[in-house]
């Protein structure tokens, strides 16, 4: 993923997430990813909240960090996020961390979910209003 895509949502390093080493731990980065996920679903008009009160939830079965320069206490990064992927009944989110200050690529990779039915985690379609947002936030390249 060389260009960030459309969306990012900002987050400030804590202290409490920097290790010994004094950057950033490698496991805080997939709770960044999540936190873009969200916020990304917010963004283009289709929450999680929504998707839950529609009877369906996302269940995380893979997840993958590539590490490309360490963060540090009081930095702010910018975590992008994009659908990558829009299967049948699974969605691979894309992301890149990158340091606010001065734009240098931090972390990339990837969440992949399903979607089941909130009661039960029973195999369910991906909601068409969700395809919809994401076609309308994100038109595919001609």
């Amino acid at each position: 993923m060389s260009q960030p895509p459309k969306f990012s949502t900002p987050i400030k390093v804590r202290f409490n997430e920097t290790d010994l080493q004094g950057h950033v731990n490698f496991g805080h980065y997939l709770f960044y990813f999540d936190v873009a996920l969200v916020e990304y679903m917010q963004a283009i008009g289709y929450s999680y909240q929504r998707m839950l009160q529609e009877g369906v939830d996302l269940l995380y079965v893979e997840s993958h960090c590539n590490y490309q320069s360490p963060a540090y206490w009081p930095e702010v990064l910018d975590a992008h996020a994009r659908i990558g992927h829009l299967g049948n009944r699974s969605i691979r989110f894309e992301f890149q961390v990158r340091a606010e200050s001065d734009g240098r690529e931090v972390a990339s990779g990837h969440i992949v979910a399903v979607t089941v039915a909130k009661e039960g985690w029973a195999p369910t379609a991906i909601p068409e209003a969700l395809r919809e947002a994401v076609a309308a936030y994100e038109p595919p390249a001609e």
